[in-house]
């Protein structure tokens, strides 16, 4: 039998039996489907992590207090080592290859203006935060760099700045952080959250009045700006030696921001393959019914492979023939499944905008792949079943 007749007699057997053929389908088309949607919810929070992490700027490196193997909680500090100081940032931005420093101490307390008072988080930094963050100021200026003892200056974020004062310029107003006076010179623009962190509901203070608001001796962190054409491995080098040279050993942990997309790019891609993987099980299912289906079509079209034995159909024929009925089932499952997963990712695009979604194709197309494999996995079996019959016993079976 040709190939053009043996496909399309396998077309005209698997359109014959319409209801039947939809439902031996349906697990298929629910399985893809569920693959695609939660391939692409993941895929999505995978772009949408990415460009949180990113969106501070490239070419950063943290140093934290303390040697760690892994990366760890920012501030973790042990009481063997020398803490990160003031001077050492101060030292950093001296290097050849950094274009700016920032220390970093972060915590939470009251603030009051005026009747009104509001528990934030403050971040004590450095003048280079607009440049290291890529953030800007709308209002007045940021913190001035004072190496000494600085002023006592708050620069407040763009939604604290309106709970304190609501549409009045708080530029010069005084507002109290714990027992502390400090004069508000500078309002940010609005940068919203970063992975739960609302940068928006952020005072800006100098470390070294951090410091003593929470009573530490050690920052939390250093932030360092890089030039774009400098070697990664020089920088680090050239960070290991200036602070080895001021600590007398390695008592730090130096992370790049290369290795944080590493890391989590890797995480992000596991939850990924989990959410696929647990698709798929609704294609195992899918396979069952295919397997199912195509072995009571075998019982039931007895007399049909008898006749067509009988006419002079090999062995193989009769193979292809069902295995072919078993891919068309998988191809018409695949292509619907395929359909139905794009459509609902676009529904929810819509209607949840705030939901990342973004279509994994890899995904989409190793999907419908393994549907194929699937088909042709289910039909093996009952296609050599088929094969199998002797002509005279089908022909009695009738």
């Amino acid at each position: 039998m040709r190939y053009p007749d043996l496909l399309s007699l396998s077309y005209r057997t698997v359109i014959s039996h319409k209801l039947r053929s939809a439902l031996t389908a349906l697990g298929l088309i629910i399985g893809i489907a569920a693959v695609i949607v939660l391939t692409s919810i993941g895929r999505g929070i995978h772009t949408f992590v990415l460009a949180e992490f990113t969106q501070f700027g490239t070419h950063l490196i943290g140093i934290h207090p303390g040697k760690t193997t892994t990366f760890g909680l920012s501030g973790a500090t042990i009481s063997t080592v020398r803490p990160l100081v003031l001077a050492d940032a101060l030292s950093l931005s001296k290097l050849e290859t950094i274009i700016a420093t920032s220390p970093m101490v972060q915590g939470n307390a009251r603030i009051e203006a005026g009747e009104k008072q509001r528990r934030s988080n403050i971040l004590g930094v450095g003048s280079a935060v607009p440049l290291l963050w890529k953030i800007k100021v709308v209002s007045g200026r940021f913190l001035p760099e004072e190496p000494g003892n600085p002023r006592a200056f708050a620069v407040l974020g763009h939604k604290l700045a309106a709970e304190l004062f609501g549409s009045a310029s708080p530029l010069g107003q005084r507002i109290r952080i714990g027992n502390d006076r400090f004069r508000v010179i500078g309002v940010m623009e609005k940068k919203g959250q970063m992975l739960g962190f609302d940068m928006d509901d952020t005072i800006y203070i100098p470390a070294a009045k951090a410091l003593e608001l929470f009573d530490r001796e050690s920052l939390m962190e250093i932030h360092l700006l890089y030039k774009s054409n400098a070697a990664i491995a020089s920088v680090e080098s050239a960070i290991k030696r200036n602070l080895i040279a001021r600590h007398g050993r390695e008592d730090f942990t130096i992370v790049t921001q290369n290795q944080m997309l590493k890391s989590m790019d890797s995480i992000l891609n596991i939850l990924t393959l989990a959410v696929a993987a647990l698709g798929s099980i609704s294609l195992l299912v899918g396979s069952v019914g295919i397997l199912t289906i195509m072995t009571i079509a075998v019982s039931e079209r007895i007399s049909e492979i008898g006749l067509l034995r009988a006419v002079g159909a090999e062995r193989r024929t009769i193979f292809q023939l069902f295995l072919s009925e078993a891919l068309a089932l998988s191809a018409f499952g695949g292509l619907c499944g395929v359909a139905l997963g794009i459509s609902v990712v676009k529904i929810l695009e819509t209607a949840l905008p705030a939901l990342p979604v973004e279509l994994a194709w890899a995904y989409i197309i190793s999907a419908f792949m393994v549907s194929l494999l699937i088909g042709m996995a289910a039909g093996v079996a009952p296609a050599i079943k088929a094969a199998r019959l002797e002509p005279l016993e089908t022909l009695r079976a009738e």
